[in-house]
């Protein structure tokens, strides 16, 4: 790509010594005060594993799968890159190895080579370039951040850093790489240690890469020696340094990113303007509000994953979303629902003025969500079903109210004589399971009046769905005869989207993820009702 042809700025993102450091925060957080300034950003994530997608990982494996508005299930990064920039990503903002590799071959298969041998230089280099360079075609963006999962040193990670050196040179100004790393504190010593950042570096110029700006996460602030110690030896200026301490929460890493000058540097690096100011103005006042609320609200999230809490990323972002909208502070008591019983739901429940049953797939833990469900429903408490969580409403509706104790779901019993919740027509011939779900985003026409259509105050919405198990319309009406009414319907195959209960002060279940769409500057509506209705029980 030649450079007078390209005015898109490329930043690559990396990770060294360790993982989970935070590549996306900061990613996503350069991405805030880039568009704070006026500029257009996009974050993509590059992920070394050979799954085609994450949607077939187990959450202990990977944390939660995100999905996009076009349907792509993706790393959880991109749920935090729309959360901070409140715009939808979509299948080219997360790319993968076996993605990467299944594409060369196919090109392969076709021809496309001419005879040549398949290697991984030049090949899967440049299929990954191709990618990268995918999202700066037309230049429709100013600055394309991408993130490089892993750790450089990986063995899946060589062919990334491979294609980032190649850009580089091809790029020259227009492009340049923030290296995230560690600088740990030894309590013994009781000092700060640079040399895994010293390794880690010089790993990176083993490849061919040198950083131009290294971001040191750290538990202690950096005095003027040790960055100029870590200048020195890194080969890189001072104020590229940049301290990223341990704060409390995520959304105040841009704040502290500005402080740190990590955008001037980026804009000087990359021979941009800085002239423009960034305009924090409302993210600053979700910060004030995040860190002084009003009053506080205990919720309760019954799931099976609940020892990982990235498995409920989106769900979770979201109630700190809508509390701060409610300048309330919600605190999230994570229950497992194989350890939740009719005999012990009240124990369990205690204090809770609102409950939230996670989404999820198969029979674990599944009587534990329907007894948490019961209780609420019989005790006026609010409440909000995801996914599974609305289908194990319906099916305890069905078992304590329509008086159908063998009413299921077919997943979780296929030969159930009263499939309340059946598979979808057209899932059952599907055998292969990645990417064959109802992915996406679908549209909802809401009845009114109902108490979705007050919540959302329109008619028509659309949000974003993962499932393969819908409501059986074939009981509709009898769910509906007992005030359980289906309050959003999709118009096009007749699709119950959400149900919501009459005579209960708040108890509305969903089918799909209103969780993926909520973001610092739009809240999710259902949300925010729903922080709302709980704040109200403890007033």
């Amino acid at each position: 790509m030649s450079r007078s042809k390209k005015s898109t700025r490329f930043i690559f993102v990396t990770g060294g010594v360790t993982s989970s450091l935070g590549k996306g925060i900061i990613s996503a957080s350069l991405a805030k005060l880039l568009q704070a300034r006026g500029y257009t950003v996009t974050i993509q994530k590059l992920d070394p594993y050979i799954n085609i997608d994450p949607g077939t990982l187990n959450p202990y494996e990977h944390g939660e799968c995100y999905v996009t508005e076009d349907g792509a299930e993706t790393d959880l990064d991109l749920g935090h890159y729309e959360r901070f920039l409140n715009i939808p990503t979509s299948q080219a903002n997360n790319v993968t190895t076996g993605r990467i590799y299944q594409a060369v071959i196919e090109k392969e298969r076709r021809g496309d080579y001419l005879g040549e041998t398949v290697q991984v230089i030049p090949h899967i280099t440049d299929e990954i370039k191709y990618r990268i360079q995918l999202l700066g075609e037309n230049n429709q963006y100013d600055f394309v951040i991408t993130e490089i999962g892993g750790t450089v040193g990986d063995i899946e990670s060589l062919p990334y850093i491979e294609a980032i050196r190649q850009l580089k040179w091809d790029m020259g100004a227009n492009s340049l790489v923030i290296h995230l790393t560690l600088i740990p504190y030894l309590s013994a010593a009781k000092e700060l240690k640079t040399k895994p950042t010293q390794h880690s570096v010089k790993t990176m110029l083993e490849y061919g890469v040198q950083p131009d700006i290294l971001v040191c996460r750290t538990e202690k602030p950096l005095n003027e020696n040790i960055r100029n110690k870590i200048a020195l030896f890194c080969n890189v200026e001072a104020s590229s340094v940049i301290e990223s301490i341990d704060t409390n929460s995520i959304y105040k890493v841009p704040l502290l990113m500005e402080q740190e000058r990590l955008d001037k540097v980026v804009l000087k690096k990359t021979k941009t303007s800085a002239q423009r100011p960034p305009k924090l103005k409302k993210w600053k006042s979700f910060i004030r509000k995040l860190e002084t609320p009003r009053s506080s609200v205990d919720i309760c999230l019954v799931g099976k994953y609940v020892e990982l809490m990235d498995a409920y990323k989106s769900i979770i972002e979201s109630l700190i979303h809508a509390g701060t909208e409610n300048n309330c502070r919600v605190n999230l008591h994570m229950i497992h629902s194989e350890e939740i019983d009719a005999q012990n739901a009240a124990e369990k429940m205690e204090g809770m003025k609102g409950l939230i049953v996670a989404p999820g797939f198969g029979n674990r833990g599944i009587d534990g969500k329907i007894a948490a469900i019961s209780y609420v429903r019989r005790h006026n408490i609010p409440f909000l079903g995801i996914c599974l969580g609305m289908q194990c409403a319906m099916i305890e509706f069905a078992r304590n109210v329509l008086s159908v104790p063998m009413a299921d779901s077919t997943e979780m019993d296929p030969g159930t004589t009263y499939p309340i919740i059946d598979i979808m027509e057209e899932q059952k011939k599907v055998h292969i399971k990645g990417g064959t779900m109802r992915l996406g985003a679908y549209s909802c026409r809401l009845k009114k009046p109902s108490l979705a259509h007050k919540i959302y105050g329109k008619e028509n919405i659309s949000e974003r769905h993962r499932h393969r198990y819908e409501v059986n319309n074939k009981y509709k009406g009898l769910f509906e005869n007992k005030g359980m009414q289906a309050s959003g319907i999709n118009p096009e195959s007749g699709l119950v989207e959400i149900i919501e209960l009459e005579g209960h002060p708040w108890f509305i279940g969903v089918q799909f993820h209103p969780e993926y769409k909520s973001t610092v500057d739009a809240p999710h509506p259902l949300f925010k009702d729903f922080v709302r209705a709980a704040r109200a029980l403890t007033k």
